[in-house]
């Protein structure tokens, strides 16, 4: 046999025809493999949307095609709202759930048009363009969700906006078929204006079992803290008339009234101001000699002179917001778009997202029975604080009051923050303009984080020649574990520091620094020295602060180190008497400032203090020996718009062994100089950074009955 012989033979004739039988094979299943993947990034980059069948869309929500619902005269209706209700009884926060963006989900539930058994609509006015608006912005945001079984919060598509357009019985009555109504649980009403006529009470009267409500209008009597949100009154002028921001400062006019239908007693009382005031003064009503067309809302008249509205406003410092019928008035949102700062006399009023908004910094409240008064209470602010006042109201209308949107989103954004209280905004982010308008240099400390336990803190102490009590406050303080420096400050120039042989011993580096000049604001020089983060300012006759104290309020800083953290409080006060600030040291509740004879601060506000401290404010200070710690609480609340923190209970330094003359808070006319100063400073910063706070941290179980040798801070002194 011939084996390479046959396969010479059969070989070259057989591979040819393999290939021809699977080419075309081959050819077809490339063919279909390309053919799939270019159908696949066909579909996947085509414009579709697979989810569209269920989405609520502002196309979608119209009233044309939309379901019929007929409501049986028989159908349930809900109970009255109840009183009682509270997040923790009326709310189930089950339904929200963790998600990891902390974010409520919302459900709006789709269209439809109930009519009762006659075929009558229970609405008379449909769906509004402003429920639409709103509808609209929620299902645009990131609330929203399709998913009824995700859904932490329900919002009816029914229009409760405006009372006067429902029918009461008929509109519980259509609340109550909702399928997941369950008595109102987690179901979220817009209502802005309620009751009606003769009493107009203040609260949505359709039956809402336990529905939230966000209302325009409530009053302390209705409004269940903590539950409903109090909404402002939306002004369609809003949309119609866009009024350029005004710069804060003198106008033409100190007070307007623009009010067309308040009560007679009111006017007549805004009459009586109006003589004794003369051009200050501008009263306005209604415009009835004019044609029908003429005489729209955006007019006014005095005296048969014709003002445009709102354009008005923007002459005015201040703009009257009486109550009418309602307590709540379109007006309040026309006066805050003008930059005029609201001055709002309605008793028991509970003023729009009063729950998070500090209406202190944006308008003036005035009880009724105080309306005499009124000029001369507005005449008793000063002018660097209304311009505050006006620029703070504007703001709060471009951010919560300009359009249903931003109405909607805050309202939801406020309940989030009760559900989610550890991703809460804070007041800084609810109060404070993104921008911040302090001419000041920005605030660096930004980062939220704390600053780490190992390096410790600087403890530097001021000194002149109490030698004694100097040695037993470094004696004290070397007693406080996180001590990781001491540095002292000699400020006099005639006597040396004691040898070193004499200083106490002590388990950390003990540096002395001698000053050229005996100033105050020596003690806020940024020392090379200086190389941890935190620094205690002390003076050398604080002996009565205990390592524990200490301690503890150096662990309060970290968590805040953008803040001063000290130990006794103090409180700046406007004096209506004098029309001017000043210094209180009595025992409140309320602090603005922290002593710096023994507080914990960044060691950043040293150069600031020194480098970057408003007009002569530094060179005053040091000229008047007083008054530097009150110049670096204005530095640090000014830069960065937080209060300082109080910590543990002691309000004062005692020194028994002071005597008058060592002690210069013994000087009788130390409160005086004090006044002074902070009138001083707040006219150099032109505004009064400050911030009065009702706020003190104390270590946990301080004051339980409970063994000592388990408290981390078993001494932490007293009053």
């Amino acid at each position: 046999m011939y084996p390479s012989g046959k396969y010479g033979s059969r070989g070259p004739a057989l591979i040819p025809r393999m290939k021809t039988k699977y080419r075309i094979y081959y050819i077809v299943l490339f063919s279909v493999v390309l053919l799939g993947l270019i159908a696949t990034g066909m579909f996947q980059f085509w414009p579709h949307s697979i989810e569209s069948s269920t989405d609520f869309t502002h196309d979608k929500r119209t009233v044309h095609d939309v379901p019929l619902v007929r409501l049986p005269t028989s159908s349930p209706i809900p109970e009255r709202g109840d009183l009682s209700c509270r997040m923790h009884t009326c709310f189930d926060v089950y339904k929200c759930g963790y998600n990891p963006k902390n974010r409520i989900k919302v459900y709006i539930y789709p269209l439809q048009r109930f009519v009762d058994e006659l075929g009558v609509p229970i609405s008379s006015t449909g769906l509004s363009r402003e429920y639409n608006d709103l509808l609209s912005a929620i299902s645009d945001s990131d609330f929203y969700t399709d998913d009824v079984n995700r859904a932490c919060i329900f919002i009816p598509s029914l229009d409760v906006l405006n009372q006067n357009s429902l029918r009461i019985r008929e509109t519980a009555q259509a609340l109550a078929m909702l399928p997941r109504w369950d008595k109102g649980m987690n179901h979220l009403l817009f209502n802005m204006l309620p009751g009606g006529p003769p009493d107009y009470n203040t609260a949505l009267d359709v039956p809402r079992d336990r529905a939230l409500l966000a209302g325009g209008g409530f009053s302390t009597w209705t409004y269940r803290q903590g539950y409903d949100v109090s909404i402002p009154v939306y002004s369609p002028l809003s949309a119609d008339v866009e009024l350029p921001e005004k710069q804060p400062g003198p106008r033409r006019y100190f007070v307007l009234s623009s009010q067309t239908a308040i009560h007679r007693e009111y006017r007549a009382e805004l009459e009586r101001l109006k003589e004794e005031n003369g051009e200050a003064m501008l009263l306005l009503d209604k415009c009835s000699d004019l044609s029908e067309v003429a005489a729209s809302a955006r007019k006014r008249c005095n005296k048969g002179q014709v003002y445009d509205y709102p354009q008005i406003l923007q002459e005015s410092s201040f703009c009257v917001v009486l109550r009418g019928a309602r307590l709540g008035q379109a007006t309040l949102s026309d006066v805050l778009q003008a930059g005029c700062v609201p001055v709002i006399i309605a008793d028991s009023y509970i003023l729009p997202f009063s729950e998070v908004l500090d209406w202190k910094r944006a308008s003036v409240v005035i009880p009724e029975e105080k309306l005499s008064d009124m000029y001369i209470i507005l005449k008793s602010i000063p002018h660097s604080q209304i311009e505050e006042m006006q620029r703070q109201a504007r703001w709060f209308w471009e951010a919560y009051f300009s359009s249903m949107k931003a109405i909607g989103l805050t309202t939801l954004q406020i309940i989030n923050d009760r559900i989610y209280p550890y991703a809460a905004r804070t007041y800084e982010q609810w109060n404070n303009p993104p921008v911040v308008r302090w001419t000041s240099v920005n605030n660096p400390l930004f980062l939220p984080l704390i600053p780490p336990r190992a390096p410790g803190f600087t403890a530097v102490v001021l000194t002149f020649d109490r030698v004694e009590s100097l040695f037993r406050v470094i004696t004290e303080i070397s007693k406080v574990p996180s001590l990781a420096k001491l540095l002292v400050v000699w400020n006099n120039q005639i006597k040396s520091p004691p040898k070193e042989s004499l200083w106490p011993k002590v388990g950390v580096p003990l540096k002395v620094v001698r000053t050229k000049e005996n100033k105050l604001s020596n003690r806020f020089f940024p020392f090379d020295e200086i190389e941890t983060e935190a620094v205690l300012a002390i003076d050398d006759d604080i002996i009565m602060l205990t390592s524990d104290e200490l301690q503890f309020g150096y662990e309060v800083w970290r968590e805040f180190p953008d803040r001063l953290v000290g130990y006794p409080g103090r409180l700046h006060l406007w004096d209506h008497e004098l029309g001017k600030w000043k210094y209180e040291s009595e025992w409140t509740n309320e602090v603005s400032m922290v002593l710096t004879g023994a507080a914990f601060y960044h060691k950043y506000f040293n150069y600031l203090y020194t480098y970057k401290m408003p007009g002569d404010i530094k060179n005053w200070v040091d000229a008047h020996m007083n008054c530097e710690d009150i110049a670096m609480n204005f530095l640090v609340t000014n830069i960065t718009g937080k209060a300082p923190i109080k910590v543990t209970p002691r309000k004062k330094f005692k020194c028994p062994e002071c005597t008058a003359i060592d002690g210069l808070s013994l000087d009788q006319t130390h409160m005086v100089e004090r006044s002074e100063c902070i009138n001083k400073f707040a006219s150099e910063f032109g505004t009064m950074p400050l911030k009065a706070v009702e706020h003190r941290a104390d270590p946990v179980l301080y004051k339980d009955d409970f063994p000592e040798k388990l408290k981390s801070f078993p001494n932490i002194g007293s009053l």
